[in-house]
């Protein structure tokens, strides 16, 4: 095999980068992980949740330990909003505070340094600041390096973590860009609190405790999406996630909806007297499997967001599980396809494989047919909150009028919505999630 520069190069630092850097670095190959913004972090998104449990198959508990969590998650709050209400499902468990099950909140701009750090400490080497623009190709149509500005480095397999917005995925494995409605924006601020205050707000016990919420009803304004809150140790992460689609053709800009979100009273207590200390944006991929490109090719591989791995469950959001999942894999069938001298489309099967038999793929398969169902299920949006506003109001705000039984408080609001329509819903979740 011909002289490379490196055996790997990959190019993103997110999640699965440098996981993959990782991997490969501990089994002794040169390693580059090439990253266009300044820093790694600095072009995500500040602010979401990490479920451990893939962290744990890469790092040890004393690894772990210096992780810049910000809290564990010990609340789950999911909240059905119409304009003037608010219903929240507020969950606790003590699974939640077991070490095979726990998870945090995490700001990304220190959380991915600090994967960073673990992938150099093991050896990967970095460069930032650099745009990869181009994949070099042998005559074969074979993948073997990048090409930045007027630099080439070569490798031996090159490992794609740039992102939902991937330039190069294209190049890589001939990917078309998903359609509008497959592809979500978001937008988030963080507000600075004092760590007490947040702790008292959650209503947990000590400092490193908080909540996660994921809200759904009038937030979008009637739209496919929905909104999120996570309380970090000293600040507050809030924001929007809508369909690119569904906003183009809203009247509402996804900025109306996250102002007036802030302001609704469930939202606005949150971050009462809150310093805004940051606001960014991002695209999401919520296609699933049916966006999902080519996982390998000739000598390239892809992985996290780039491979489009995230769901919309419609009650929890995952996307970095999957991520440092396949980033591990990805490093480690690079590393096999290398000692075998077969880094082929066919020689890195191995990586797909690895990804079948995890709860990545199988998630995958599993949720396929979840996208189009909630983009599709507008009564989540209006109606069922508008629903449980009316019942609730009826059942819990006494104003001296006679009291119904629920009976007769329920079934003329249900009837506004429609039996069958209620069964076609019901029957489309129990199907989709």
């Amino acid at each position: 095999m011909d002289e490379r520069d490196f055996d790997a190069i990959i190019v993103g630092s997110g999640c699965a980068g440098p996981i993959a850097a990782y991997e490969l670095a501990k089994a002794g190959k040169s390693v580059l992980v090439v990253e266009r913004g300044d820093y790694a972090g600095s072009k995500n998104m500040t602010g979401g949740r990490i479920y451990t449990h893939s962290l744990r198959k890469v790092f040890s508990d004393e690894e772990l330990l210096s992780a810049p969590f910000e809290r564990k998650v010990v609340h789950e709050r999911l909240a059905f909003m119409a304009p003037d209400a608010n219903l929240t499902v507020d969950f606790e468990s003590e699974k939640m505070h077991e070490v095979s099950s726990d998870s945090y909140t995490v700001l990304r701009g220190p959380f991915d340094q600090w994967l960073a750090e673990q992938a150099e400490k093991a050896g990967a080497e970095y460069i930032c600041g650099i745009t990869v623009e181009e994949l070099l190709k042998d005559d074969s149509g074979s993948v073997i390096g990048i090409k930045a500005g007027e630099d080439e480095l070569t490798a031996q397999v090159v490992i794609l973590c740039d992102g939902v917005n991937s330039l190069l995925a294209e190049q890589a494995v001939n990917y078309k860009k998903p359609a509008p409605t497959q592809i979500a924006v978001g937008i988030k601020e963080t507000y600075a609190l004092p760590a007490s205050v947040i702790t008292d707000r959650c209503l947990v016990s000590n400092d490193n405790e908080g909540s996660a919420m994921l809200v759904a009803g009038n937030v979008t304004k009637g739209v496919f999406g929905g909104g999120f809150l996570y309380t970090n140790k000293e600040s507050i992460s809030l924001g929007i996630v809508a369909s690119i689609d569904a906003v183009s053709k809203s009247d509402y800009p996804i900025y109306q909806m996250l102002d007036d979100f802030k302001k609704h009273p469930q939202i606005a207590a949150w971050i009462k007297d809150g310093k805004l200390i940051e606001y960014s944006g991002h695209m999401v991929p919520e296609g699933g499997l049916q966006i999902m490109p080519p996982l390998v090719g000739d000598g390239v591989l892809l992985a996290g967001e780039s491979a489009m791995m995230c769901i919309n469950f419609g009650y929890a959001v995952r996307g970095m599980d999957y991520a440092v999942a396949a980033g591990q894999m990805a490093g480690q069938a690079a590393a096999a396809a290398i000692d075998k001298g077969a880094t082929s489309a066919a020689g890195l099967q191995g990586y797909v494989s690895a990804l079948e038999n995890s709860f990545v793929m199988k998630d995958m398969k599993s949720f396929a047919a979840e996208p189009a169902f909630l983009e599709n299920f507008d009564r989540m949006f209006c109606g069922y909150p508008e629903l449980a506003r009316n019942i609730f109001n009826q059942m819990l705000v006494i104003d001296g009028a006679p009291t119904k039984h629920i009976k007769n408080i329920a079934m003329p609001e249900i009837k506004k919505i429609g039996y069958m329509n209620i069964l076609r819903d019901m029957r489309g979740a129990l199907r989709a999630l």
